[in-house]
Parts: structure tokens; C-alpha cells; sequence
């Protein structure tokens, strides 16, 4: 080699620097911190670095992929566990606006939820979170409160700050029950009393030894603010003739008067779909329910009106006083499957089959269309009351004695308790619906009501389908069961939802009645 090409080689290994490996790359010593793991261990390290032990995510690809499937199903769980948690959050705090009258934001949270509970427990909260009894305020309390005008006061210097129990004997029951009910939760917090003239021998009583024994007493037992509950009276079902008269409105200004001297909040009236619509379709005579509710609203108080699409019978000698209408009894003779049949073929004339509910057989309207067309007349009459507020609910009549229920124990039939009642799906209407659910489950034979459900004052192990292991368990007894109770539930439904159309924005209230250790609970 000569010389030259030395110098070449000499010069070539001046101009590149030496190739370095990664892995004899120094990194400055950094102080060694808390080792990150799981999931924030690999998108922090990379998938290419190094962990412990020497080995890569990627050197074993089928345990990463298994990790990352596990991380994404926990991830999963923990969203629904939220979702969960947030429902059930959202249904406490509507419960306690709605029934518990508590005065949560929009957005409440936690503390807005135990803030309202110590209130209502009669503690008191202070906006930073301290929570105290009302007897060891002391200067802590901030609100006021004005015996006359029950106001908030700016005024301090002549007011004496105290617990409102203190100043009330607990004997005497009629000032406490008459200040309770006068003052809201809110203003049950932080309360401060006007001093009567002599101001020092109220300061004097409040130190007195027998005011410090009532504190001391009351220590256990903090006064809990209890909703109001409005209280409603029903007005005799026979005040209104046939005709739709009021038949003594001077007993009617009696018994309103006697009500008022209780402090009932209102009355409860039965609009008879008998009455009402008695003798033409669709002519409807409100005269008399008119002026019943003018004397009603002259009384100042609130009205609950019943729609009652059901025939009323007194229930000492069983006389029925008050009949469907009698158009509609004349298209029952000449077509008695409107009403419903039990299994001997006697019908029964309480209220309608739910059996008709969608068929035209009521001189061209449905059963549903004649219910829906009694509740939009009463709506349009009497708009000016509800404008008023004045009929402040509607309970919408749902089967016989304006309960959904079939007409099963019926003492005109001759049942007596504690009887199992009859099954009442024995018209044509009910048993055409038997016989299209029997033909869509594929068992057309299915299409008829059990031979063996015994009769009405029958005992359930008397029988062959109730008794223990009966028919009501098998294949066709769930069907028929679950065919029955349907039917029920879909009469609901189809009434409730026109009635929601008819009394928009309006309170309605509905008859439920089922069976509970042989006791029927409504």
C-alpha cells in the first residue's frame, strides 16, 4: 500500500464517527420514581422498550393480545357499573322531589342529597358544609324569621336569635302544630323569633331551668318536617237523577259546609257515564254536574272527578240505582255478548266486555271510541275549571266498580267469599281473541276456556286447575293465563291512552285491584 492511499484511508476514518449500537447508547441517571404497570405500563414504556425481566409485549404475542382483551372487558364493566350507579342515582332524586317535596337543583349531586336529608331531619347545614343542631347555633344562624309575615328580616338588633321549640311549652300541642304547618323545611333551618315587648324576660325564660330540661328533651328528638297530604271526600253517587238534575242542592250547601269546618282540601264527584249519555248516543247533559260544581267552586275547594263507565248498585239490598246507559242496554238485548259471560252463559251487566273494545258494535263506534268521546265532552264543558285549577284530577274508570279487574266475584251470581270467582271470557268477542292467540301459538285445541277451574264459591283445591300442581301450571294453563291477563292489560292501555289525549296536562288516577294472601287489595 502506498502512501497516498493511507492518507485516503486516514482521512475517511476522520470524516464518519464510529456507528454506535442502541443498546450502548448512556442515558443520564434519572431519580427512579414509582414503576408504572398494567395498561400504563405499555403505552408508557412503548411496544419496543424493555420491561422487567428483559422481555417486550411483543416477545410473547398471544399473552399481550389476551391482556389487552381483559383490560377492554373491564373497561366494559366499569362503564355499565356507571350507567347502573347513574340510574339508580336519577330515580333516588326524582323520588325525593316528587314524594319527599326536597328542593334539588337540577344537577344534584351527593351533597345536595345529605344537605336536603339534615335538613329535613331539622339540623342545620351551612353552605360550606357544617352541620349542626338547632339549639348550639348560637351565631351561626343567618335566616330569619318574622312571626307575623314569615319573611326573611335584615334587621338583627331587635330580634333574639333562638331555637323556635324553646319558646313553645311542650305541652302545648295547638301553638306547635300551628307554627309546624306554617313553616316550610327550608325555613325550618335557621329560625329567629320576634321578642314580644319585654324583651329581657324573654331572654330570661329562654336561660330559665325548665327551657334548658325541654332543650335537653328535644336534644333526642329533632322535629321532622312531614308533607302535606290533601284530604278528599266523596259526595254521594245519588245527588244527580237520571234526568241530570241536582236533587237538593240545599243539602248539597250543607254537607259542603260541614266539609269546609273540617278543612277538607276538596270532593270527590262520580260522573256516571249512565246519566250523562243516558238515553241518546252521543247527546251528552251536563246540567246538573254544572251546578253542582258551581256550588263547589263557591266553597272554595278542589274537585276530583270520577269517570265512571260502570252501573252503581246500593250495596245493602243490591238495587241497582244507576244503569248503563239505556241505549246501550237495548243494543244488549238484541246482542248480550257485549257484556261478559262466565262458563253457564250468564252475563253480566256491571260494565262492558273488554271484548269490544275495537269492534263497532255500539251503533258504529267501538267501546273505546265511546269512552274517548264521554271524556273530550266533559273536557270541553268544564274547560273553564280546569283553566281555574279548580278540578285539579281525573280518575278514569277501568272495569267494573271502576277498577281493572274482571267482573269474577259478583254477588248477583251468588258468590260469597272467600270463593275463587269464574272465569268471564265466555262472549263471542272474548272467545274469537281466545281462539286467533290459540292459532298464532300453533295450538288451535288451546282455543277454550279450562273445564275445571271449578265454580264461584269453589275452593282452589276443590279444583283440578287451581289446586297444587293443577292445569295452571301446565303448557296450556300458562297459555290461557297469560292470554287472560293480557287482555286486562291491554283494555288499560287502550282507554288510558285516549284519556291522556282528552285531560292533557292533567292529573289522572286509576283503580288497580289484585289478590294477596285471599285479601283483595285496591
Amino acid at each position: 500500500m502506498n502512501e497516498k492511499e493511507n492518507k485516503m484511508m486516514n482521512e475517511e476514518d476522520q470524516s464518519d464517527p464510529p456507528e454506535v449500537f442502541p443498546h450502548s447508547i448512556q442515558t443520564p441517571t434519572q431519580p427512579q420514581g414509582r414503576r408504572p404497570r398494567g395498561f400504563a405500563a405499555t403505552h408508557q414504556l412503548g411496544p419496543n422498550t424493555t420491561t422487567t425481566g428483559g422481555h417486550s409485549p411483543s416477545d410473547n404475542p398471544s399473552k399481550g393480545g389476551k391482556r389487552e382483551r381483559e383490560r377492554e372487558k373491564e373497561k366494559e364493566r366499569t362503564k355499565l357499573r356507571e350507567r347502573h350507579r347513574r340510574a339508580i342515582t336519577s330515580r333516588m332524586l326524582a323520588g325525593l322531589r316528587q314524594y319527599g317535596n326536597f328542593p334539588l337543583p337540577a344537577r344534584a349531586d351527593m351533597n345536595d342529597v345529605l344537605a336536603a336529608l339534615a335538613r329535613q331531619a331539622g339540623w342545620l347545614v351551612d353552605p360550606d358544609g357544617t352541620t349542626y343542631r338547632p339549639q348550639h347555633h348560637g351565631h351561626h344562624g343567618d335566616a330569619s324569621y318574622n312571626n307575623n309575615n314569615c319573611q326573611q328580616s335584615s334587621s338583627r338588633d331587635s330580634l333574639v336569635d333562638v331555637d323556635v321549640d324553646s319558646l313553645l311549652p311542650i305541652h302545648d300541642n295547638t301553638n306547635t302544630n300551628t307554627l309546624s304547618m306554617s313553616m316550610s323545611p327550608t325555613s325550618l333551618d335557621s329560625v329567629v323569633i320576634a321578642p314580644p315587648p319585654d324583651t329581657a324576660d324573654t331572654t330570661a325564660s329562654i336561660h330559665s331551668p325548665q327551657t334548658q330540661n325541654q332543650l335537653m328533651q328535644q336534644e333526642d328528638f329533632p322535629s321532622v318536617a312531614t308533607p302535606y297530604v290533601p284530604v278528599y271526600v266523596k259526595i254521594s253517587s245519588v245527588i244527580i237523577n237520571n234526568f241530570c238534575q241536582l236533587v237538593d242542592p240545599e243539602s248539597v250547601q250543607q254537607e259542603l259546609t260541614d266539609l269546609q269546618s273540617l278543612n277538607v282540601d276538596g270532593v270527590v264527584v262520580q260522573c256516571w257515564w249512565g246519566i250523562v249519555e243516558s238515553w241518546t248516543p252521543q247527546k251528552y247533559i251536563w246540567s246538573g254536574y254544572r251546578h253542582l260544581f258551581n256550588i263547589v267552586r263557591h266553597f272554595k275547594l278542589k274537585l276530583q272527578v270520577v269517570m265512571a263507565f260502570h252501573e252503581y248498585a246500593a250495596s245493602e239490598s243490591g238495587e241497582t240505582l244507576i244503569t248503563l246507559p239505556q241505549w246501550v242496554l237495548e243494543i244488549g238485548k238484541e246482542n248480550p255478548d257485549i257484556f261478559f259471560t262466565d262458563r253457564e252463559g250468564r252475563r253480566n251487566t256491571e260494565c262492558l266486555s273488554w271484548g269490544i273494545d275495537k269492534e263497532r258494535v255500539l251503533q258504529g263506534r267501538t267501546g273505546i271510541e265511546v269512552y274517548f268521546d264521554l271524556m273530550r265532552s266533559f273536557r270541553t264543558e268544564f274547560d273553564d275549571l280546569f283553566a281555574e285549577g279548580i278540578i285539579c284530577a281525573v280518575e278514569i274508570g277501568l272495569g267494573p266498580s271502576g277498577e281493572l279487574k274482571y267482573p269474577s266475584f259478583s254477588e248477583r251470581m251468588g258468590w260469597k267469599y272467600p270463593g275463587i270467582g269464574e272465569f268471564q271470557c265466555y262472549d263471542k268477542y272474548l272467545e274469537q281473541s281466545l281462539r286467533k292467540a290459540a292459532k298464532l301459538r300453533g295450538h288451535s285445541f288451546w282455543a277454550r276456556g279450562p273445564d275445571n277451574a271449578g265454580e264461584y264459591n269453589s275452593r282452589p283445591h276443590e279444583t283440578g286447575f287451581f289446586c297444587e300442581r293443577g292445569d295452571y301450571d301446565s303448557y296450556y294453563g300458562r297459555f290461557f293465563l297469560h292470554w287472560y291477563a293480557q287482555s286486562l292489560i291491554d283494555h288499560a292501555d287502550n282507554v288510558l291512552s285516549l284519556a291522556n289525549l282528552a285531560f292533557e296536562e292533567t292529573e289522572m288516577v286509576v283503580k288497580v285491584i289484585y289478590a294477596e294472601n285471599d285479601k283483595q287489595i285496591s
